[in-house]
């Protein structure tokens, strides 16, 4: 929830022009699904890296199992793969996009400006974080054990769990 919280915040401070036409179903899809390839039954059950993964359930479960709108499906699926492109180059959907700049603030203390300090805390006391930052570093290290080829290997394979463990800007809530 902290994501979908985040990326809400993010979309009405920084891109209002984009706040009334963004769908909010759309992006609390891809919020509360964008890491379902973590799960430990998930990492194990395929070769893929957990976004892509990731992607293809979130495709087959709102398209297929609950009968969404295809366009919703593959822009949720889309969101999920790219969420950890962070890349310079090319382009991103603004549903990727936000959901890259929530995850990364989320998980790393990414740019702190675009969130409001009060909004952060808020969001933090609603949904804790319960030591995440350790629990999520341990996560991409499994993953990066299991699949020396993963995705997350992109970006770093001890810069980015590192850089999860050292979050200075959820330091507070961490505990």
């Amino acid at each position: 929830m902290r994501v979908f919280y985040f990326a809400s915040a993010i979309l009405e401070q920084q891109f209002p022009e984009h706040a009334r036409s963004l769908s909010r179903s759309t992006l609390a899809l891809a919020a509360l699904l964008h890491d379902i390839g973590t799960t430990h039954d998930n990492l194990r059950s395929t070769q893929l890296s957990f976004e892509f993964y990731g992607g293809l359930i979130s495709l087959d479960l709102i398209g297929k199992q609950l009968g969404g709108p295809q366009p919703q499906a593959e822009a949720v699926a889309e969101a999920i793969i790219r969420h950890q492109d962070l890349g310079t180059t090319g382009k991103i959907t603004f549903l990727g996009q936000l959901i890259q700049l929530a995850t990364i603030y989320d998980n790393m203390g990414g740019n702190p400006g675009l969130i409001h300090s009060d909004t952060k805390v808020d969001v933090v006391r609603s949904f804790p974080r319960n030591s995440w930052s350790g629990c999520f570093a341990a996560t991409i290290r499994e993953e990066n054990s299991l699949k020396p080829w993963a995705h997350t290997t992109a970006l770093g394979e001890d810069e980015f769990p590192n850089g999860v463990l050292n979050n200075e800007l959820m330091a507070e809530f961490d505990q």
